[in-house]
């Protein structure tokens, strides 16, 4: 007879030790002649057992038998026998991953389970609650999961990303929400039916609770796109109720008081949606991962959305004006609309540009170039913080955006792989190669997972519009995701470190042959995806991974198995995708110039960034750093200072160091009354309220300006 055991090994049945478990809880019943009885149940367990020859038993099974034996014929012994196994799982479980992780996170003593993510507070309930559901989630990964899939997970070969979350339950990433579809056709949200509304003010309110659904009802970040676009008709609906009002009253220009108490009700709009977005959670305890992109309209309508979002943003949240985390807002800039002094939206360029030297936001994208990336007539707006999708029509062959989505990210270790190959390119291929083909199973079972499911799963997403489609409860999902609609996305980590180890520490700024090896190897992670595309018909693309905690995780891994190697594992953390290394000294130009050209090949995910000095005072020069970036790079963000401290008043940047942040001009390093904003990867975070993990805040510590002239 063979036995399944606790760690899913098989063994053959020993009934040594049901006798040695019988023995202990007839001594402590103060039986006499215990050995006989436990031969005696023993035996007759075994007998029991064999009736079930053809099939594999396991513990619980076998040890269900010694209890029936026990107390059919020694009562007082199974009690003592039951107490006996109690304490037994009671040990195993104190000894188990799970229950360690589970005590480190009640306790606050696991750090990595804490600082997981720079956006979830591990303090507040409704956080613990998600953190201690995606602990057990992933013990259970391996129901989902072929154990080499999971073991490359487990020692950092790969990083199969949100396990906490999927492929346990059948949930998505990120997606673009079909905003402009739900408000103009309504929808329900449980049992109430939202009509479409009627004025702006409205239609902001309504933004506010979608978005907080749609965040409860999957794990990625959720972009309204084109929201100056999408708004504009509710802007026009307040407009003609001003006119009529203005009309009904004799009141003096009209038209004039219409389109000034219109604009009005549309920056109070805006600004509630930002404080609800600031102050709300979705199921996981967390606020929505929410990005705002606009910038294409042109219409006053339109330009009052865009100058509203700008105006809120610049203002900040509360009497302190304190940065707003989220929503993360993306700015399009388009020759003859919008770029230079000529264009007529200009002027809301201008507010862009002062709202990011004050809040750091907005992002901006290059149209002209993002265009060209993905193939669409219309800029496409990134989906969370960086993620992209390429040009896709329906069956009409009319493009569509909105209500599309990603269903989720592997990624995986390139320094690991640098390292084993030991400055030989043909084995860094070799392996790669491996890599690829195993990151290729583990993303088909994200497919896989969702199979079968019906739409009644998530109702935001199916039945009431978000994914742009009005499904049936009991249609299924899958065909939603066909054929490109949805991307799947192969990621990775750094590049930089790659460079650094084939090239016998050489920092890849300095040497072309390095960074065109760079250049190499994502053009193959991209023509490895196009490929899958090809074979499978699912969307998949090419994704420079945030890394916000897996520039951690890879780093401490390697570090376990290969040790302290200088400029790789030794700064405690793996750079971002792509990106130069944050502590090289070079000028915006020069970090432009070197990430250049990567995001053609990662046309899935990018982003690319600069840090700098206070720029509140000299725009020209912010408005010259923009200009360059999009004639070169699709997608560009600005870091700046916006810290501010309670006690002394300082605002400025505060200073980074390996217990948190610090007022540099006072000392203050309490997060009650410091704010501190710091771009986390692609979206903005709070760290002195949710420390980052330790890789993510060593990096930090090293971030350096990028000023005009090197030192």
């Amino acid at each position: 007879m063979q036995v399944f055991k606790r760690d899913g090994t098989i063994a053959p049945f020993d009934i040594q030790k049901i006798i040695t478990a019988c023995q202990k809880a007839a001594i402590a019943a103060a039986i006499e002649n215990p050995q006989t009885l436990a031969l005696t149940v023993a035996t007759e367990v075994e007998e029991e057992c064999k009736k079930f020859e053809d099939t594999l038993l396991n513990i619980p099974k076998i040890q269900l038998f010694v209890e029936n034996a026990l107390m059919r014929s020694y009562p007082e012994v199974a009690r003592h026998y039951i107490e006996y196994r109690h304490d037994r799982d009671s040990i195993r479980v104190k000894g188990s991953i799970l229950h360690s992780q589970l005590m480190g996170l009640v306790d606050k003593t696991n750090e990595d389970i804490v600082t997981e993510n720079a956006n979830k507070d591990a303090n507040v309930f409704p956080v613990m609650r998600d953190l201690m559901a995606g602990i057990i989630s992933k013990q259970f990964a391996s129901n989902f999961l072929s154990k080499d899939i999971l073991q490359a997970h487990l020692n950092g070969d790969i990083h199969y990303h949100d396990l906490d979350y999927s492929p346990f339950l059948p949930f998505t990433n990120c997606c673009l929400v079909d905003l402009k579809g739900m408000l103009e056709q309504g929808f329900h949200l449980g049992n109430a039916g939202i009509e479409s509304p009627r004025s702006i003010g409205v239609a902001c309110a309504v933004t506010s609770q979608i978005i907080a659904q749609v965040a409860s009802h999957q794990y990625g970040g959720t972009t309204i796109p084109n929201i100056d676009q999408t708004l504009a008709p509710y802007v026009d609906k307040s407009y003609q109720k001003n006119l009529k009002i203005a009309h009904e009253y004799s009141i003096p220009e009209a038209e004039r008081y219409a389109r000034e108490r219109t604009e009005k009700e549309t920056y109070d709009g805006i600004q509630a949606c930002e404080y609800e977005i600031n102050t709300l959670f979705s199921s996981n305890g967390q606020q929505p991962f929410v990005t705002f992109s606009f910038g294409m309209g042109t219409s006053w309508q339109e330009k009052a959305v865009q100058r509203s979002i700008l105006q809120v943003r610049i203002k900040g949240i509360g009497k302190e004006g304190i940065t707003p985390v989220f929503p993360k807002l993306v700015f399009f800039i388009e020759d003859g609309l919008n770029l230079k002094a000529s264009d007529p939206n200009y002027d809301i360029k201008q507010l862009a540009l002062e709202c990011a030297s004050k809040r750091m936001y907005p992002d901006i994208i290059s149209a002209k170039l993002n265009r060209e990336l993905t193939g669409s007539s219309e800029p496409v707006s990134p989906m969370g913080c960086r993620s992209f999708l390429a040009v896709w029509k329906d069956h009409d062959g009319q493009e569509q955006l909105a209500g599309r989505n990603n269903l989720g990210v592997v990624s995986i270790n390139l320094p690991r792989i640098a390292i084993e190959a030991m400055q030989d390119e043909n084995r860094f291929f070799k392996i790669l190669d491996e890599r690829l083909e195993l990151s290729l199973r583990a993303l088909m079972t994200r497919i896989d997972r969702l199979k079968g499911v019906k739409a009644n799963i998530a109702p935001i997403l199916y039945t009431e519009g978000a994914f742009g489609v009005r499904l049936q409860t009991d249609d299924e999902i899958t065909e939603l995701f066909k054929n490109g609609r949805a991307s799947i996305s192969l990621g990775y980590i750094g590049l930089h470190e790659v460079g650094i180890l084939m090239f016998d520490g050489t920092h890849p700024f300095g040497n072309k042959e390095a960074q065109n090896f760079l250049h190499r190897v994502v053009d193959y992670l991209a023509a490895a995806t196009s490929r899958w595309k090809a074979e499978t018909g699912w969307g998949f693309s090419l994704y420079s991974t945030p890394s916000e905690s897996l520039c951690n995780r890879f780093c401490k891994l390697d570090i376990e198995k290969y040790g302290q190697i200088k400029q790789v594992t030794d700064k405690g953390y793996y750079t971002n995708s792509f990106h130069l290394d944050v502590a090289r000294k070079v000028n915006p130009f020069e970090k432009i110039e070197f990430e250049k050209g990567f995001a053609q090949s990662a046309s899935g995910g990018h982003i690319t960034y600069v840090e700098l000095p206070n720029m509140r005072h000299n725009l020209k020069a912010l408005e010259r750093i923009w200009d360059y970036a999009i004639e070169n790079v699709p997608y560009f963000g600005t870091n700046t200072p916006v810290d501010s401290c309670g006690k002394c008043g300082f605002m400025g940047e505060t200073k980074a160091t390996p217990e948190g942040f610090t007022c540099p001009d006072c000392g203050n390093n309490d997060s009650a009354s410091l704010s501190v904003t710091r771009r986390v990867c692609g979206y903005l975070g709070s760290p002195n309220a949710r420390p980052f993990n330790a890789g993510k805040q060593k990096e930090v510590i090293r971030r350096t300006k990028h000023l005009e002239t090197q030192e």
